[in-house]
């Protein structure tokens, strides 16, 4: 997420870690150094400029504290402007105490509007609600079908029409079916934004007035960068709108749109999206994106994560087996499974403290999301005695599984080997009151 601008924010502030004294040169160096890479990024010029003032009379605003490297607390300044720039404080989605909660979802044409439309019924789904989905897109190709898809897939009601109508008479028709259907919340897909003419700001306006939102969601394409933020602008200043999606966070993109946004419209950050994936939807927390840019991650978020990845697991079954030796490849392949529920790996590592600079340094095959899937393809092809005695593979065994599922007997070897010594470590971990020695550290090959 953002990685480009998280390394060179990062690299520019580990310049000045362990400097006893910070001179102005330093300081002038260093914020010169995030400007260059927070304009790369795409983000709007006079949020850089406000931003470097604030850290700038931060830093000499007050006292550098002894105690305290003068580097850790100019970090801190960053942090707190980053903070600011992206909002402060968290805002959840607002519900309606009497009747259901409406949520009107306005963006441009390619900017994942309508998954997000499913991604927030599965969000209130999980929450024990009864989401109900409208579509009032006409404009583009099957964009009702796409909507009705995802509907199907979360077993969600959703509201389309087939004879083609204004959006505003159709919202209103859904609306109603929605209300019948006793819905706690209804969902309305608009169609996406080329170019907003003052024709579309009417016609979005009228469908406003229509559905009369508890929530009016502008969603921001962080490919499009500041393009997309001045398109959220004047969205708000037509419909007065109440939040900003930001979406396509996994992607390429420099991603400077989600620290301008809130900036340039005065709107909360309420949800980012990161993956592919329906549940690859986030509450937007400032605090904690701001630690996750910075490197110094999301123990929070992380915990959030384990819980809803793995809601039922015996904790203390686990603990037995990892004492015993007895941990198997139902194990192992239980554990693929949950770490794929959590999201993608790599925004896993931005979420643990310090792990974020480990992306670039190691190997691409441990923190690749697609050797996960071929591990899982792998101990899927094993018979369920297999998997659980691993020891009985022996080489016509290997060769099966290895054409099951389409990798060489090298590649099956190598999972193996990968099961074995996590299964020596997680015992040695579990025997040793969470304390690996040094003789198990040699064994593994991880000690000197």
């Amino acid at each position: 997420m953002l990685d480009s601008l998280s390394e060179k924010l990062q690299h520019s502030l580990g310049k000045l870690r362990g400097s006893g004294r910070i001179r102005d040169e330093d300081l002038d160096s260093t914020l010169r150094d995030i400007r260059v890479a927070m304009l790369e990024a795409d983000v709007h010029f006079k949020v850089v400029r406000d931003f470097l003032d604030t850290i700038r009379n931060r830093v000499r605003g007050v006292e550098l504290i002894s105690s305290i490297a003068p580097g850790q607390q100019i970090a801190a300044a960053v942090h707190e402007a980053l903070i600011d720039s992206l909002g402060k404080d968290s805002h959840s989605i607002k519900q309606e105490s009497d009747g259901p909660t409406r949520i009107l979802i306005v963006g441009p044409k390619g900017s994942g509007k309508t998954t997000l439309c499913g991604r927030i019924a599965l969000y209130f789904k999980e929450r024990g609600l009864k989401p109900h989905l409208i579509s009032t897109d006409f404009e583009r190709v099957a964009a009702s079908e796409q909507l009705q898809a995802l509907a199907n897939t979360l077993d969600v009601p959703c509201y389309v029409e087939n004879i083609e109508s204004t959006s505003s008479e159709v919202a209103e028709r859904g609306l109603l079916a929605a209300r019948e259907n006793n819905a706690d919340v209804i969902i309305v897909d608009s169609s996406g934004i080329v170019d907003f003419t003052d024709e579309r700001a009417d016609a979005l306006a009228e469908l406003a007035d229509v559905v009369d939102p508890t929530e009016l969601l502008f969603v921001v394409d962080s490919m499009m960068g500041q393009e997309a933020v001045n398109l959220a602008g004047a969205m708000d200043e037509a419909l007065e709108g109440t939040g900003i999606v930001v979406t396509k966070l996994d992607s390429d993109a420099r991603g400077g749109s989600l620290l301008s946004v809130k900036s340039v419209t005065g709107l909360p950050i309420k949800f980012i999206t990161v993956g592919e994936e329906l549940s690859a939807l986030e509450e937007f927390h400032p605090e904690r994106f701001a630690s996750r840019l910075l490197g110094m991650g999301d123990v929070a978020s992380l915990v959030e994560k384990a819980k809803k990845s793995a809601p039922e697991i015996d904790s203390k079954k686990v603990a037995k087996k990892m004492r015993d030796g007895t941990i198997d490849l139902e194990d192992f392949l239980e554990h693929i499974e949950q770490i794929k529920n959590m999201g993608s790996l790599s925004g896993l590592m931005d979420m643990i403290p310090g792990a974020s600079g480990l992306k670039s340094q190691i190997g691409s095959v441990e923190f690749n999301d697609n050797e996960f899937k071929r591990r899982e393809g792998i101990i899927r092809s094993m018979t369920p005695f297999e998997r659980k005695n691993p020891d009985a593979i022996n080489g016509s065994r290997r060769k099966r599984i290895a054409k099951g599922s389409g990798v060489g007997a090298s590649d099956v070897n190598k999972l193996l080997n990968e099961f074995k010594q996590s299964k020596m470590l997680m015992q040695a971990m579990a025997g040793g009151s969470g304390k690996v020695g040094n003789s198990m550290l040699r064994k593994l090959g991880l000690g000197g």
